[in-house]
């Protein structure tokens, strides 16, 4: 009698709020196993439960790396959604601040695809959050993010030529504008900063998409499980563009 398949399970960093929660949310909806991953444990609380386990850890610490590579031995899938953003003018940028958003955006990104990609099962996929913001330099407010995005398009394409192999998938997407808590805090401080109101910087935005609107974060999610699924078997070293049309290169 042949054995039962066992059950598909991913990793998924970032998973308290935003992206990261839909993607958790979306991959269970899709029968996957999910460890939940973020650094604030009480955001990670409503999502412990059936099939869904959680770890909370400072992803930027890589005593924090080296526990999670060792949990996600086995696995099928890791979305690495984890990142936080700087907000200030380009000319105020500190040392300090860019080492801290690179530390978590990038560095963190690029340890994780080297220590969890050699362990996933055969025919896995890995799925970095980069942004429209690695392509599209008009909010200079968050030029440290948008620096650390670009080169996560370049881990990205390095780590799908070293995983082909096995064969891992490796692929970007660069969601554009999307409702989340980060987006929320990008439009209160970037109109501080410019000294005009949110309404009108939303608006302007969302006038720059041909599209005319934000996409939710289950609507990013979808493009997400996309990239991980058999459905893009052909797809890896990609950055696909979620932005409603706003970026198209």
């Amino acid at each position: 009698m042949d054995s039962p398949a066992r059950p598909r399970r991913a990793i998924v960093t970032g998973a308290g709020s935003g992206i990261g929660r839909a993607v958790a949310l979306r991959l269970l909806r899709e029968g996957i196993e999910v460890l939940a991953v973020d650094i604030d444990a009480a955001r990670l609380a409503e999502l412990d439960g059936k099939n869904c386990s959680t770890m909370s850890c400072d992803l930027s610490d890589p005593v924090a790396r080296k526990k999670l590579a060792d949990a996600a031995i086995g696995a099928d899938y890791l979305v690495n959604s984890h990142g936080i953003i700087c907000i200030k003018s380009i000319f105020d940028v500190t040392v300090e601040d860019w080492r801290r958003v690179q530390a978590v955006n990038a560095e963190s990104i690029f340890f994780l695809c080297q220590q969890i990609g050699p362990v996933l099962r055969a025919g896995g996929a890995i799925v970095n959050l980069s942004s429209s913001s690695s392509k599209l330099a008009t909010t200079t407010e968050v030029a440290a993010y948008a620096a650390s995005k670009t080169t996560i398009l370049s881990i990205t394409r390095s780590f799908a030529y070293a995983l082909a192999k096995r064969p891992i998938r490796v692929n970007a997407i660069c969601p554009g504008i999307i409702e989340t808590p980060m987006q929320a805090s990008v439009l209160a401080e970037v109109s501080a900063l410019r000294q005009s109101d949110v309404a009108s910087i939303e608006a302007a935005r969302h006038a720059a998409v041909p599209l005319g609107r934000a996409a939710t974060a289950d609507e990013c999610a979808g493009a997400i499980w996309f990239l991980l699924s058999d459905e893009s078997a052909y797809m890896t070293g990609q950055a696909v563009n979620f932005t409603g049309g706003l970026v198209n290169w």
